[in-house]
């Protein structure tokens, strides 16, 4: 009876070897196909510019092409599970950003929990936010604006990209921490609101600098304070909207998610890639143009990171009771 035990024994632990060999050989010819990258936000958005941007760079490097693939809704939800329900093979990536820190607390009932059910891969840039008016808003500072605001309640529009997302977080925590009245619009994107603000249909926006930089520069819009601490190199004349608006800061970043249970060596050679992307002085110098920096590190950097963004942003939404609409 010990006999065929250890015989057991001995042939499940060979077939265990064998059965890893050809996910072992996979994983080191990784990637031998198109990689597909998903973004949960429309074309023409901050997203989608910074990760057409990356999918260039990390299939330049991969020796393989990076597909974009944008699936917008429910505020980067449904490209999160689209992600999280594909297979571990490092072939279906996500382009992650603060949106998912946030959703984990402004959604009550998520089908996943974003930190249990997937393997982070590697952060990539910080991006800070702007604050746009259109150009027939009298207001040409913050306080300017905050005035206007209080002399007009509930007349002035401002645009988000959808519940959850950058511009409606930045615009809420605006509103909390000046005390204004302002009506929030929802769009599917930061990308389909630009026009409606170009034209006046929409009044103010938050955007992230690498998105909005272009219309700032062509003198389409007007830029009255950044989200950060300190004024930004790209937009030097622009005032930190905390320099008259106490306790005002925040900034979005941008990094690469994997499937649960993605192979580590898989895992590693995206990391790798991606640091090697952001050390290039090319790509340093791309991403300094559009306003954001470089972030990088390993897996379980990045690990740490998104579970410290997630509990910073869940002390904001439970304090300013955001809700989803």
């Amino acid at each position: 009876m010990k006999l065929r035990r250890r015989h057991f024994l001995q042939w499940a632990a060979g077939a265990a070897v064998l059965f890893a060999i050809p996910h072992l050989a996979e994983a080191q010819s990784y990637p031998t196909r198109p990689v597909h990258l998903i973004v949960g936000f429309p074309a023409g958005g901050p997203a989608d510019i910074a990760a057409r941007l990356t999918a260039q760079w990390l299939g330049e490097r991969l020796g393989q092409q990076v597909i974009v693939e944008n699936r917008p809704g429910a505020g980067m939800n449904l490209a999160t599970e689209a992600v999280i329900r594909a297979p571990a093979d490092g072939y279906t990536l996500l382009f992650s950003m603060v949106s998912n820190a946030v959703n984990a607390t402004l959604y009550d009932k998520l089908n996943f929990n974003f930190l249990r059910d997937t393997a982070p891969v590697g952060s990539l840039m910080r991006t800070p936010g702007v604050m746009l008016v259109n150009l027939d808003v009298p207001a040409k500072t913050v306080p300017e604006f905050v005035a206007y605001a209080k002399a007009n309640p509930g007349k002035i529009n401002m645009s988000s990209a959808g519940p959850g997302t950058v511009p409606h977080i930045y615009g809420e925590l605006f509103k909390i921490r000046t005390g204004t009245d302002i009506v929030l619009v929802h769009y599917r994107g930061a990308g389909p609101a630009m026009p409606d603000i170009i034209s006046g249909r929409i009044q103010v926006m938050f955007d992230s600098v690498p998105s909005a930089i272009q219309q700032v520069r062509a003198g389409k819009l007007r830029p009255l304070g950044v989200t950060t601490a300190t004024r930004l190199d790209v937009l030097p004349d622009v005032p930190a909207i905390g320099e008259t608006v106490p306790g005002y800061e925040a900034s979005s970043w941008y990094g690469l998610i994997a499937p649960k249970d993605t192979p580590p060596e898989i895992v590693n050679r995206l990391n790798k890639e991606l640091n090697a992307i952001l050390a290039d002085p090319q790509a340093k110098a791309r991403i300094a143009d559009m306003g954001a920096s470089p972030f990088g590190g390993s897996p379980a950097e990045f690990a740490k990171f998104l579970a410290e963004d997630t509990e910073r942003w869940g002390k904001v939404i439970r304090e300013s009771n955001i809700k989803p609409e």
